[in-house]
Protein backbone atom coordinates (compact mmCIF):
# COMPACT_ATOMS: atom_id res chain seq x y z
CA UNK A 1 0.00 0.00 0.00
CA UNK A 2 0.93 3.49 -0.41
CA UNK A 3 0.58 7.02 1.75
CA UNK A 4 -0.47 10.35 0.74
CA UNK A 5 1.00 13.02 2.96
CA UNK A 6 0.28 16.56 3.20
CA UNK A 7 2.09 19.30 5.33
CA UNK A 8 0.23 18.98 8.67
CA UNK A 9 0.29 20.72 12.59
CA UNK A 10 -0.35 18.14 14.61
CA UNK A 11 -1.42 18.44 18.40
CA UNK A 12 -2.58 16.50 21.09
CA UNK A 13 -0.60 13.26 22.70
CA UNK A 14 0.02 9.51 21.32
CA UNK A 15 1.24 6.24 23.23
CA UNK A 16 4.03 4.62 22.24
CA UNK A 17 3.73 0.92 21.85
CA UNK A 18 6.30 -1.76 23.33
CA UNK A 19 9.85 -1.86 22.72
CA UNK A 20 10.65 -4.47 19.73
CA UNK A 21 13.93 -5.04 21.22
CA UNK A 22 12.72 -6.31 24.53
CA UNK A 23 10.05 -8.15 23.20
CA UNK A 24 11.78 -10.12 21.08
CA UNK A 25 14.01 -10.88 23.95
CA UNK A 26 11.39 -11.52 26.28
CA UNK A 27 9.63 -14.20 23.67
CA UNK A 28 13.06 -15.84 23.36
CA UNK A 29 14.18 -16.31 27.21
CA UNK A 30 10.31 -17.13 27.68
CA UNK A 31 10.82 -20.01 24.70
CA UNK A 32 13.74 -21.24 26.62
CA UNK A 33 12.62 -21.03 30.41
CA UNK A 34 11.28 -23.91 32.47
CA UNK A 35 7.43 -22.97 33.58
CA UNK A 36 4.94 -20.06 32.19
CA UNK A 37 6.07 -17.05 31.41
CA UNK A 38 3.59 -13.32 31.51
CA UNK A 39 5.31 -10.81 29.01
CA UNK A 40 2.58 -7.65 29.69
CA UNK A 41 2.69 -4.82 27.39
CA UNK A 42 4.48 -6.80 24.43
CA UNK A 43 4.94 -5.00 21.20
CA UNK A 44 2.59 -6.62 18.96
CA UNK A 45 3.53 -6.18 15.58
CA UNK A 46 4.76 -8.26 12.56
CA UNK A 47 8.60 -8.99 13.64
CA UNK A 48 7.37 -10.21 16.75
CA UNK A 49 4.39 -12.67 15.70
CA UNK A 50 7.79 -13.48 13.58
CA UNK A 51 9.12 -14.61 16.80
CA UNK A 52 6.27 -16.39 18.60
CA UNK A 53 5.49 -18.46 15.52
CA UNK A 54 9.17 -19.61 15.98
CA UNK A 55 8.52 -20.41 19.56
CA UNK A 56 5.25 -21.99 18.75
CA UNK A 57 7.45 -23.79 16.02
CA UNK A 58 10.19 -25.28 18.86
CA UNK A 59 7.49 -26.35 21.42
CA UNK A 60 6.32 -23.70 23.01
CA UNK A 61 2.57 -23.27 23.92
CA UNK A 62 2.18 -19.24 23.05
CA UNK A 63 -1.29 -17.58 24.13
CA UNK A 64 -1.53 -14.13 22.76
CA UNK A 65 -4.15 -10.81 23.79
CA UNK A 66 -3.33 -7.44 22.82
CA UNK A 67 -1.52 -6.77 26.50
CA UNK A 68 -0.27 -10.23 27.18
CA UNK A 69 1.68 -12.99 26.32
CA UNK A 70 1.48 -15.83 28.03
CA UNK A 71 4.01 -18.38 27.20
CA UNK A 72 4.49 -21.89 28.61
CA UNK A 73 8.28 -22.98 27.85
CA UNK A 74 10.45 -25.51 26.81
CA UNK A 75 12.96 -25.34 29.80
CA UNK A 76 15.56 -25.20 27.51
CA UNK A 77 14.63 -28.52 25.74
CA UNK A 78 13.26 -27.28 22.35
CA UNK A 79 11.48 -29.22 20.02
CA UNK A 80 12.50 -29.99 16.35
CA UNK A 81 11.04 -28.00 13.74
CA UNK A 82 8.89 -29.62 11.14
CA UNK A 83 9.99 -27.90 8.64
CA UNK A 84 11.86 -24.57 7.48
CA UNK A 85 11.01 -21.48 10.35
CA UNK A 86 9.99 -18.26 7.75
CA UNK A 87 10.77 -15.18 10.48
CA UNK A 88 9.65 -12.76 7.90
CA UNK A 89 11.40 -9.16 7.92
CA UNK A 90 12.80 -9.54 11.59
CA UNK A 91 16.69 -9.99 11.58
CA UNK A 92 16.93 -9.54 15.22
CA UNK A 93 14.80 -12.86 15.28
CA UNK A 94 17.15 -14.10 12.88
CA UNK A 95 20.39 -13.63 14.88
CA UNK A 96 19.31 -14.29 18.17
CA UNK A 97 17.58 -17.91 17.12
CA UNK A 98 20.56 -18.86 14.90
CA UNK A 99 22.10 -18.60 18.04
CA UNK A 100 19.76 -20.53 19.66
CA UNK A 101 19.61 -23.13 17.15
CA UNK A 102 23.05 -24.07 17.24
CA UNK A 103 22.71 -25.00 20.76
CA UNK A 104 20.38 -27.91 19.93
CA UNK A 105 21.10 -31.51 18.84
CA UNK A 106 19.52 -31.13 15.46
CA UNK A 107 18.95 -29.37 12.29
CA UNK A 108 16.94 -25.98 12.45
CA UNK A 109 16.38 -24.34 9.14
CA UNK A 110 15.45 -20.24 8.77
CA UNK A 111 13.91 -18.24 5.96
CA UNK A 112 12.28 -14.85 5.38
CA UNK A 113 10.90 -12.13 3.04
CA UNK A 114 13.44 -10.55 0.38
CA UNK A 115 15.25 -8.02 3.00
CA UNK A 116 15.48 -10.87 5.44
CA UNK A 117 17.60 -12.63 2.65
CA UNK A 118 20.05 -9.64 2.17
CA UNK A 119 21.08 -9.65 5.84
CA UNK A 120 24.68 -9.72 7.02
CA UNK A 121 25.10 -13.51 8.93
CA UNK A 122 28.62 -14.48 7.80
CA UNK A 123 30.49 -13.02 11.21
CA UNK A 124 27.40 -14.70 13.51
CA UNK A 125 27.52 -18.39 11.79
CA UNK A 126 31.62 -18.49 11.60
CA UNK A 127 31.45 -18.09 15.15
CA UNK A 128 29.33 -20.38 15.91
CA UNK A 129 30.93 -23.07 13.65
CA UNK A 130 34.28 -22.33 15.40
CA UNK A 131 31.92 -22.98 18.95
CA UNK A 132 31.24 -26.04 17.13
CA UNK A 133 27.60 -25.47 15.39
CA UNK A 134 27.21 -26.52 12.04
CA UNK A 135 25.87 -24.88 9.29
CA UNK A 136 24.49 -24.68 5.44
CA UNK A 137 24.41 -21.63 3.84
CA UNK A 138 25.35 -20.90 0.12
CA UNK A 139 25.65 -17.34 0.50
CA UNK A 140 26.06 -16.57 4.04
CA UNK A 141 23.05 -15.80 4.67
CA UNK A 142 18.81 -16.62 4.78
CA UNK A 143 18.17 -19.44 3.59
CA UNK A 144 20.49 -21.20 5.91
CA UNK A 145 20.51 -24.49 8.45
CA UNK A 146 21.79 -24.73 11.39
CA UNK A 147 22.49 -27.56 14.17
CA UNK A 148 24.64 -27.89 17.18
CA UNK A 149 25.15 -28.99 19.82
CA UNK A 150 27.57 -25.88 21.00
CA UNK A 151 30.69 -27.62 22.69
CA UNK A 152 32.34 -24.04 24.37
CA UNK A 153 35.81 -22.42 23.93
CA UNK A 154 37.07 -19.48 22.97
CA UNK A 155 35.44 -17.32 20.09
CA UNK A 156 36.24 -13.86 18.51
CA UNK A 157 33.29 -12.07 17.05
CA UNK A 158 32.96 -9.16 14.72
CA UNK A 159 30.52 -6.40 16.78
CA UNK A 160 29.72 -4.41 13.47
CA UNK A 161 25.95 -5.62 14.34
CA UNK A 162 25.18 -5.94 18.00
CA UNK A 163 22.66 -8.84 17.15
CA UNK A 164 25.94 -10.85 16.65
CA UNK A 165 27.06 -10.55 19.69
CA UNK A 166 23.62 -10.83 21.71
CA UNK A 167 22.88 -13.89 19.88
CA UNK A 168 26.00 -15.87 21.23
CA UNK A 169 25.04 -14.45 24.74
CA UNK A 170 21.81 -16.16 24.69
CA UNK A 171 23.19 -18.90 23.11
CA UNK A 172 26.70 -19.35 25.15
CA UNK A 173 24.67 -20.36 28.77
CA UNK A 174 22.82 -23.64 26.56
CA UNK A 175 26.51 -24.67 25.59
CA UNK A 176 27.86 -28.03 26.88
CA UNK A 177 31.14 -26.34 28.22
CA UNK A 178 32.64 -22.38 29.27
CA UNK A 179 32.14 -20.04 26.72
CA UNK A 180 34.66 -16.96 26.36
CA UNK A 181 34.00 -14.51 23.79
CA UNK A 182 36.28 -11.44 22.58
CA UNK A 183 34.35 -8.46 20.57
CA UNK A 184 35.96 -6.76 17.68
CA UNK A 185 34.45 -3.26 16.43
CA UNK A 186 31.69 -3.24 18.86
CA UNK A 187 28.98 -1.23 17.34
CA UNK A 188 25.88 -0.25 19.57
CA UNK A 189 27.17 -0.95 23.20
CA UNK A 190 23.16 -0.18 24.66
CA UNK A 191 21.66 -3.05 22.67
CA UNK A 192 23.99 -5.63 24.34
CA UNK A 193 23.53 -4.21 27.70
CA UNK A 194 19.92 -4.78 26.98
CA UNK A 195 20.97 -7.84 26.75
CA UNK A 196 23.10 -8.50 29.56
CA UNK A 197 20.16 -6.93 31.90
CA UNK A 198 18.11 -9.55 30.43
CA UNK A 199 20.89 -12.78 31.23
CA UNK A 200 20.91 -10.90 34.89
CA UNK A 201 17.11 -10.53 35.22
CA UNK A 202 17.19 -14.36 34.69
CA UNK A 203 19.84 -15.15 36.95
CA UNK A 204 22.24 -16.30 34.02
CA UNK A 205 25.91 -16.26 35.26
CA UNK A 206 28.48 -14.24 33.43
CA UNK A 207 31.65 -11.97 33.71
CA UNK A 208 32.20 -8.99 31.31
CA UNK A 209 35.05 -6.26 31.02
CA UNK A 210 33.85 -3.12 31.15
CA UNK A 211 34.23 -2.04 28.00
CA UNK A 212 31.93 -4.97 26.81
CA UNK A 213 34.72 -6.65 24.91
CA UNK A 214 35.17 -9.84 26.59
CA UNK A 215 32.82 -12.30 28.40
CA UNK A 216 32.94 -15.44 30.41
CA UNK A 217 30.14 -17.58 30.36
CA UNK A 218 29.58 -21.16 32.00
CA UNK A 219 27.82 -23.67 29.75
CA UNK A 220 24.52 -26.42 30.76
CA UNK A 221 22.42 -23.12 32.53
CA UNK A 222 19.02 -23.05 32.58
CA UNK A 223 16.36 -20.51 31.43
CA UNK A 224 13.71 -19.40 34.21
CA UNK A 225 10.14 -18.57 33.65
CA UNK A 226 9.63 -14.72 34.81
CA UNK A 227 6.84 -11.81 35.05
CA UNK A 228 7.90 -8.36 32.98
CA UNK A 229 6.05 -5.51 31.62
CA UNK A 230 7.74 -4.44 28.39
CA UNK A 231 8.43 -0.56 28.59
CA UNK A 232 7.80 1.59 25.00
CA UNK A 233 9.78 1.79 22.28
CA UNK A 234 12.45 4.54 22.45
CA UNK A 235 13.30 3.92 18.43
CA UNK A 236 9.72 4.36 17.89
CA UNK A 237 9.39 7.41 20.50
CA UNK A 238 11.80 9.13 17.79
CA UNK A 239 9.22 9.40 15.23
CA UNK A 240 6.02 11.79 17.38
CA UNK A 241 9.36 13.43 18.36
CA UNK A 242 10.38 14.62 15.00
CA UNK A 243 7.23 15.09 13.90
CA UNK A 244 6.93 18.06 16.30
CA UNK A 245 10.32 19.18 15.15
CA UNK A 246 9.47 19.22 11.65
CA UNK A 247 5.88 20.88 11.85
CA UNK A 248 6.85 23.08 15.07
CA UNK A 249 4.16 21.37 16.80
CA UNK A 250 3.79 20.69 20.49
CA UNK A 251 2.53 17.44 21.40
CA UNK A 252 2.53 14.71 24.20
CA UNK A 253 4.18 11.45 24.08
CA UNK A 254 3.10 9.13 26.53
CA UNK A 255 4.34 6.03 28.36
CA UNK A 256 8.27 6.71 28.39
CA UNK A 257 10.40 5.00 30.90
CA UNK A 258 13.45 7.24 30.56
CA UNK A 259 15.26 4.79 33.64
CA UNK A 260 14.98 1.80 31.07
CA UNK A 261 18.16 0.91 28.90
CA UNK A 262 17.09 1.78 26.01
CA UNK A 263 19.87 3.32 24.12
CA UNK A 264 17.57 5.04 21.79
CA UNK A 265 16.40 7.59 24.68
CA UNK A 266 19.61 9.58 23.28
CA UNK A 267 17.06 10.81 20.74
CA UNK A 268 15.80 13.05 22.86
CA UNK A 269 19.11 14.28 24.12
CA UNK A 270 19.89 14.73 20.47
CA UNK A 271 16.70 17.07 19.72
CA UNK A 272 17.71 18.51 22.97
CA UNK A 273 20.81 20.16 21.57
CA UNK A 274 19.14 21.03 18.42
CA UNK A 275 16.42 23.40 19.86
CA UNK A 276 13.26 21.26 21.46
CA UNK A 277 12.08 21.78 24.57
CA UNK A 278 11.39 18.64 26.12
CA UNK A 279 9.29 18.22 29.47
CA UNK A 280 8.85 14.91 31.37
CA UNK A 281 5.84 14.57 34.28
CA UNK A 282 5.16 11.18 35.23
CA UNK A 283 4.30 8.81 31.90
CA UNK A 284 4.08 11.84 30.03
CA UNK A 285 6.75 13.79 27.77
CA UNK A 286 5.69 17.34 26.33
CA UNK A 287 8.10 18.06 23.12
CA UNK A 288 7.86 21.51 21.83
CA UNK A 289 10.34 23.59 19.17
CA UNK A 290 12.17 26.46 21.49
CA UNK A 291 11.56 30.19 19.99
CA UNK A 292 14.64 29.75 18.00
CA UNK A 293 13.48 26.64 15.87
CA UNK A 294 15.86 24.06 14.43
CA UNK A 295 19.67 23.94 14.94
CA UNK A 296 21.73 21.86 12.67
CA UNK A 297 24.87 19.72 15.26
CA UNK A 298 26.78 17.35 14.60
CA UNK A 299 25.58 13.97 15.42
CA UNK A 300 27.33 10.82 16.80
CA UNK A 301 24.83 7.84 16.08
CA UNK A 302 26.88 4.86 16.57
CA UNK A 303 25.13 3.84 19.56
CA UNK A 304 21.54 4.95 17.94
CA UNK A 305 21.37 3.65 14.47
CA UNK A 306 17.68 2.83 14.60
CA UNK A 307 17.32 6.61 14.51
CA UNK A 308 18.94 7.80 11.62
CA UNK A 309 15.80 7.83 9.43
CA UNK A 310 14.02 10.12 11.95
CA UNK A 311 16.84 12.83 12.42
CA UNK A 312 17.64 12.58 9.02
CA UNK A 313 13.90 13.88 8.04
CA UNK A 314 14.27 16.35 10.94
CA UNK A 315 17.99 17.87 9.92
CA UNK A 316 16.32 18.91 6.51
CA UNK A 317 14.18 21.34 8.84
CA UNK A 318 17.02 22.79 10.51
CA UNK A 319 19.13 25.92 9.85
CA UNK A 320 22.52 24.97 9.07
CA UNK A 321 24.14 22.16 8.50
CA UNK A 322 23.67 18.85 10.20
CA UNK A 323 26.24 15.60 10.23
CA UNK A 324 25.01 12.26 11.27
CA UNK A 325 28.14 10.44 11.94
CA UNK A 326 30.02 7.22 12.86
CA UNK A 327 26.73 5.18 11.71
CA UNK A 328 28.40 2.67 9.15
CA UNK A 329 26.25 -0.09 10.69
CA UNK A 330 23.17 1.49 9.29
CA UNK A 331 24.03 0.24 5.70
CA UNK A 332 23.80 -3.18 6.91
CA UNK A 333 19.93 -3.20 8.14
CA UNK A 334 17.00 -3.79 6.32
CA UNK A 335 18.23 -1.22 3.59
CA UNK A 336 21.02 0.67 3.35
CA UNK A 337 19.61 3.15 5.27
CA UNK A 338 22.36 6.15 4.44
CA UNK A 339 21.67 5.50 0.59
CA UNK A 340 17.88 4.84 0.61
CA UNK A 341 17.41 8.28 2.60
CA UNK A 342 19.89 10.38 0.59
CA UNK A 343 18.12 9.29 -2.40
CA UNK A 344 14.49 9.49 -1.38
CA UNK A 345 14.80 13.17 0.66
CA UNK A 346 16.81 14.44 -2.29
CA UNK A 347 13.68 13.83 -4.15
CA UNK A 348 11.91 16.27 -2.00
CA UNK A 349 14.85 19.35 -2.51
CA UNK A 350 17.00 18.40 0.28
CA UNK A 351 20.68 19.12 0.22
CA UNK A 352 22.25 16.39 1.24
CA UNK A 353 24.80 13.82 0.82
CA UNK A 354 26.23 10.52 2.01
CA UNK A 355 29.68 10.20 3.84
CA UNK A 356 30.72 6.26 4.34
CA UNK A 357 28.98 6.00 7.47
CA UNK A 358 26.92 8.97 7.58
CA UNK A 359 25.14 11.79 6.42
CA UNK A 360 25.39 15.45 5.81
CA UNK A 361 22.16 17.69 5.44
CA UNK A 362 21.69 21.15 4.66
CA UNK A 363 18.37 23.15 5.66
CA UNK A 364 16.36 23.56 3.12
CA UNK A 365 12.96 23.88 2.40
CA UNK A 366 11.18 20.58 0.95
CA UNK A 367 8.38 19.81 -1.96
CA UNK A 368 6.29 16.43 -1.90
CA UNK A 369 7.09 13.97 -4.61
CA UNK A 370 6.46 10.13 -4.95
CA UNK A 371 8.99 8.44 -2.44
CA UNK A 372 9.88 4.69 -1.69
CA UNK A 373 10.04 3.37 1.30
CA UNK A 374 11.95 0.41 0.08
CA UNK A 375 10.21 -2.14 2.60
CA UNK A 376 11.95 -0.49 5.22
CA UNK A 377 9.84 0.23 7.91
CA UNK A 378 12.10 3.18 9.67
CA UNK A 379 12.65 4.65 5.78
CA UNK A 380 8.74 4.83 5.35
CA UNK A 381 8.02 6.41 8.94
CA UNK A 382 10.64 8.97 8.28
CA UNK A 383 9.90 9.62 4.65
CA UNK A 384 5.71 10.38 5.94
CA UNK A 385 7.31 12.66 8.65
CA UNK A 386 9.44 14.76 5.49
CA UNK A 387 5.77 14.60 3.90
CA UNK A 388 4.60 16.95 7.02
CA UNK A 389 6.65 19.66 6.77
CA UNK A 390 6.82 19.61 2.73
CA UNK A 391 4.59 21.58 0.35
CA UNK A 392 2.77 20.06 -1.77
CA UNK A 393 1.42 16.16 -1.36
CA UNK A 394 4.29 13.41 -0.82
CA UNK A 395 3.52 9.41 -1.48
CA UNK A 396 5.39 7.33 0.10
CA UNK A 397 5.47 3.83 -1.61
CA UNK A 398 5.57 0.66 -0.09
CA UNK A 399 4.33 1.94 3.52
CA UNK A 400 3.11 -1.29 4.66
CA UNK A 401 6.27 -1.89 5.68
CA UNK A 402 5.50 0.34 8.77
CA UNK A 403 3.67 -2.25 10.56
CA UNK A 404 7.27 -4.11 11.06
CA UNK A 405 7.46 -2.00 14.35
CA UNK A 406 4.75 0.21 14.07
CA UNK A 407 1.19 -1.42 13.21
CA UNK A 408 -1.05 2.05 14.06
CA UNK A 409 1.47 4.08 12.61
CA UNK A 410 -0.81 5.95 10.43
CA UNK A 411 -4.04 5.55 12.82
CA UNK A 412 -2.33 7.37 15.58
CA UNK A 413 -0.86 10.04 13.58
CA UNK A 414 -4.36 10.84 12.21
CA UNK A 415 -5.13 11.24 15.85
CA UNK A 416 -2.37 14.14 16.63
CA UNK A 417 -3.50 15.59 13.50
CA UNK A 418 -1.57 14.87 10.78
CA UNK A 419 -2.71 14.34 7.35
CA UNK A 420 -2.16 10.80 5.82
CA UNK A 421 -4.33 8.82 4.12
CA UNK A 422 -3.62 5.18 2.70
CA UNK A 423 -4.01 4.93 -0.74
CA UNK A 424 -5.01 0.53 -1.53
Amino acid sequence: MDIRVVKSKLNGSIAVPGSKSHSIRAAVCAMLGKGISLIHSPLNSEDTRSCLNAASHYGAEVVTSPDMWTITGTGGKLRKPKGMIDLGNSGTSLRILSGIAAAMDFESRFDGDASLRTRVMEPLLEALTVLGATVESTSGKCPLSISGPLKGGEVTIDGTSSQFVTALLFAAPLATGEVKIKVNKLNEKPYVELTLDWLRRLGIKFTVSEDLHYFTIPGMQTYPSFQWTIPADFSTAAFPLAAAAITGSNIIIRNLNFDDLQGDKAVFDFFRKMGMRIETKGNSTTVMVGDDGLKGIDIDLNSTPDALPAMAAAAVFSRGTTRLLNVPQARIKETDRIACMCQELNKMGAVISELPDGLVIEGTPLHGAVVDGHGDHRIVMALALAGLGADGETIVTGAEAAAVTYPDFVNDFRKIGASIEVIK
